[in-house]
């Protein structure tokens, strides 16, 4: 079963009167954090993961969300397809859900719209994949979990939840953060809760498990921790980024690998990926692909290629963000990719697009390859370059993720 859920659901339509006059006119996860609306820090991070349909379910001020995919879409450093699924009355978070039924994958993420969780979403999937259950859910453990109800889990199985505790007390929470079949539907009623009414019932199924991450969480609901958001997320998510070569770094370099048969992944590349995600890193692969230009396999079948490399990432707990491939080259076989580009390594195009889509600071990132022209690119945009020799990839990668 492929790690990489490419569907992602949010709950949109709350009314946020906790908020006051600031939701009288704007959607809770429509508010300003720093300088775009919260919901695009939020669907930023999930493409990180390999998301790529984003279905929005809306209720209050649904017109008001539907004017801003447009934009949302934009701001995005990935191509991304985003709809809405509009309640026809108010149904609760469950009732979301429901009357999104026709829209939703067989499998899916989904989130809350006002709260995000800085945790390393390929835990969720890892486990997903490796132990299919009808639910799966992020958890996260919080000094103070008085404004939350706390979870209890056996294992990875979510056994039960329970009313909130007293103050100061510390709990592990529900983060927020769902992977769902599409059986799930089943359980659901066009007006009722996920909280009160279907997670109690797959837990009391032992339908549901459960992952514990840590990282950064921020949930909008209060003036108080809008401020916060406000301040923090912009610092929070302009990530520090690991770029990778990928032919002598990630695998054998057995010359125009174009075809999972011949990839073969080197010692620690994964886990090397794992501990870069772990960390909070960016993981991007910057492969020159001249074998496109000579005729001996398509763009397709590098798209197809590097695609699948990144769910094997996702399977063991790690993540490739995204890539960048130059299958142009002087000497090409093809006539249409018989060109020069500053993408080719040594030129840097590879990795200032990445930097620029990702908002990178390149003097806090790593480029890691194995040719001087790796290093040239790298010097050329402005990131440190390190030069790969072989061995065990993530023993080479632990003491950059340490500096």
């Amino acid at each position: 079963m492929p790690a990489t859920i490419r569907q992602c659901a949010i709950l949109a339509g709350g009314l946020g009167t906790r908020l006051g006059d600031l939701t009288a006119t704007t959607p809770k996860p429509l508010l300003p954090c720093g300088d775009r609306p919260f919901l695009a820090w939020l669907m930023r991070e999930f493409q990180r993961f390999g998301v790529e349909e984003f279905v929005l379910l809306t209720g209050h001020l649904s017109d008001a969300v539907e004017q801003a995919v447009e934009a949302l879409a934009r701001s995005l450093p990935r191509p991304a397809r985003i709809t809405l699924s509009v309640e026809p009355v108010r149904a609760g978070t469950g009732g979301a859900v429901f009357h999104a039924r026709d829209r939703l994958d067989e499998r899916f993420l989904l989130c809350n719209g006002d709260s995000l969780f800085d945790g390393n979403l390929s835990r969720l999937l890892a486990a997903a994949a490796a132990t299919p259950a009808l639910g799966w859910m992020m958890l996260r453990r919080v000094p103070d979990a008085s404004r939350y109800g706390v979870v209890t889990l056996e294992g990875n199985r979510i056994t039960a939840f329970q009313e909130r505790p007293a103050p100061g007390a510390a709990g592990l929470i529900n983060a927020g953060v769902y992977l769902l079949d599409r059986t799930v539907l089943d359980r659901l009623a066009p007006v009722c809760s996920l909280e009160r009414d279907l997670l109690p019932r797959l837990a009391a199924e032992g339908a549901l498990r459960g992952v514990q991450a840590d990282g950064y969480f921020r949930d909008i609901g209060i003036p108080e921790d809008l401020a916060r958001a406000r301040s923090e997320l912009p610092a929070v998510l302009r990530r520090r980024a690991l770029f990778l070569d990928r032919d002598g770094v990630i695998n054998v370099d057995h010359g125009y690998v174009g075809s999972r048969d011949r990839f073969e992944f080197l010692p620690g590349a994964l886990e090397a990926i794992r501990a870069a995600t772990e960390a909070g890193w960016h993981v991007f692969v910057v492969t020159n692909q001249s074998g496109v230009a000579r005729g001996l396999y398509t763009e397709a079948a590098v798209q197809v290629l590097l695609a699948w490399v990144a769910d094997e990432a996702r399977a063991i707990g790690g993540t490739l963000d995204d890539v960048r491939y130059c299958p142009y080259h002087t000497d090409a076989a093809l006539p249409e990719y018989r060109r020069e580009s500053d993408w080719r390594k040594p030129g840097p195009g590879m990795l200032l697009d990445l930097i620029r889509a990702w908002e990178v600071d390149p003097l806090r990132s790593a480029m890691i390859g194995d040719q001087p022209t790796d290093l040239q690119a790298a010097a050329a945009a402005g990131v440190p370059g390190h030069l790969f020799g072989g061995g065990n990839l993530l023993d080479f990668v632990r003491p950059i993720l340490a500096r």
